[in-house]
């Protein structure tokens, strides 16, 4: 009966060291992974290898429009700046992440947080210089290919966000005249000219927009506007026209009444009064001829 129950004890106790391995083993294959899953987070840099495995640049540039387009302006750094580590000379990357420096900055200005880098960095932002490389980039590119007009017209996109308008304009007008039928192209050199107050000039390209696209709503609103401006114009130069004709008017008035009066004071001056009788000039003693005067006699 002693023997049975030992027995029955050993079976127990064996029973319960299996179950306390099993577990012990549980957990380390538990504490394991999670382990290996914080190291795996821990040395993971989200803006560089989520993007290292991409050795295409215009790939690369795909991914960073696309998670701009979502508003991951953070990840579609990462991903611009590998395209533009692929490929230097791709000038839509640049211009893309002068977008999204833009956007940045603006976040931080409104946060109240200062621009990073020194104060000369600051006053050029991160876009800025963006913006200028991709616009060297476009230039460096259309020397070789002038006829590409998405290459023109994405170069004046470029100068607008540098604010050099009228580069802007000579960059607009090339593409419109390499694609005339282009919609957009149409309307982006009609905005540029209103930047310029080239009111009526805008008009008919914003027109012609339309005529291309009549559901064109950004030709529509810019119309509108180039309309107000043109009208805007035109009182003012209608105002300065009879202004000048006023003013003309009353100087040739003030001139004639000048004239009028210097001619009356001149005939007051040369007509004496009717009672003064003008005094003759003396009359010269007339000499006598030698043939009145008696001659005296010699012989006497």
């Amino acid at each position: 009966m002693l023997v049975n129950s030992n027995s029955h004890m050993r079976s127990f106790a064996l029973v319960l060291i299996v179950a306390s391995l099993f577990a012990c083993g549980s957990c380390k294959s538990w504490f394991s992974k999670g382990t290996d899953k914080g190291a795996e987070t821990a040395n993971t840099n989200p803006g560089e290898s989520s993007f290292a495995s991409i050795t295409d640049a215009n790939e690369a540039l795909a991914e960073g429009k696309r998670l701009l387009d979502e508003n991951d302006t953070q990840n579609a750094i990462a991903a611009l700046e590998r395209a533009i580590e692929l490929n230097p000379d791709l000038a839509e990357a640049h211009f893309q992440l002068g977008i999204a420096y833009g956007l940045m900055d603006l976040q931080n200005q409104q946060e109240g947080n200062i621009l990073p880098g020194d104060a000369e960095n600051r006053v050029k932002t991160r876009a800025d210089k963006e913006f200028e490389k991709a616009a060297d980039t476009y230039k460096k590119y259309l020397a070789q290919n002038p006829k590409d007009d998405v290459a023109q017209f994405n170069l004046g996109r470029t100068y607008v966000k540098l604010l050099k308008d009228d580069d802007a304009e000579d960059a607009f007008r090339e593409a419109v005249k390499l694609k005339p039928e282009d919609t957009d192209y149409q309307t982006e050199l009609g905005a540029i000219l209103i930047r310029l107050a080239k009111y009526h000039e805008a008009v008919t390209t914003l027109k012609k927009a339309l005529e291309i696209d009549p559901n064109n709503a950004r030709a529509q609103d810019l119309l509108e506007d180039a309309q107000a401006g043109a009208k805007r114009l035109d009182y003012q130069s209608n105002t300065n026209t009879n202004a000048n004709r006023s003013a003309n008017s009353n100087a040739n008035s003030n001139a004639n009444s000048t004239g009028s009066s210097s001619s009356t004071s001149n005939t007051n001056t040369s007509t004496p009064p009717s009672n003064v009788h003008p005094q003759g000039s003396p009359t010269p003693r007339e000499t006598p001829r030698k043939s009145d005067t008696p001659e005296k006699d010699d012989r006497e």
